[in-house]
């Protein structure tokens, strides 16, 4: 059998400003929609499922965001995850210059949650709250010189 991953999907308040803050560090939209139906209740196991939604893609093609506002339930608002927390954790991006990243966060409000680490003179990283309080791993690698 053979498996890829296709994408991360990540339920947000506010779709729009999850666009920009994604767009702004550099992946693309690949396209919008509005779903609803019976095969989004069989698919997703909500009834009544009707979601606005946009795809995105990282540059190199091969990493996909799944960005979905619910219309329908209506969505329910949760503390924002932690670090340590069991269950889906965060997502992660290579970026070329994470100074750089992290001011197109701030511009967006999103700021670390501690700080910019250096694990092993290998990669500078770091925890970003963003949108919805979405947990965003920000990864500069250092060997890439």
């Amino acid at each position: 059998m053979s498996i890829k991953l296709e994408n991360v999907g990540i339920a947000v308040r506010d779709l729009e400003a999850a666009i920009s803050f994604f767009t702004d560090l550099g992946l693309t939209v690949m396209g919008r929609d509005t779903v609803s139906g019976e095969w989004t209740d069989t698919a997703v196991g909500l009834d009544g499922n009707h979601a606005k939604i946009a795809m995105l893609q990282t540059p190199d093609g091969h990493g996909r965001l799944e960005l979905f506002k619910y219309i329908h339930p209506e969505a329910i608002e949760s503390e924002p995850t932690r670090p340590n927390e069991i269950g889906m954790h965060r997502v992660a991006f290579s970026v070329d210059n994470i100074d750089d990243a992290l001011e197109i966060a701030a511009r967006h409000g999103c700021f670390p949650l501690r700080g910019v680490a250096t694990y092993q003179d290998v990669y500078k990283l770091s925890y970003v709250r963003g949108p919805s309080g979405i947990i965003v791993m920000l990864a500069e690698d250092l060997t890439k010189n």
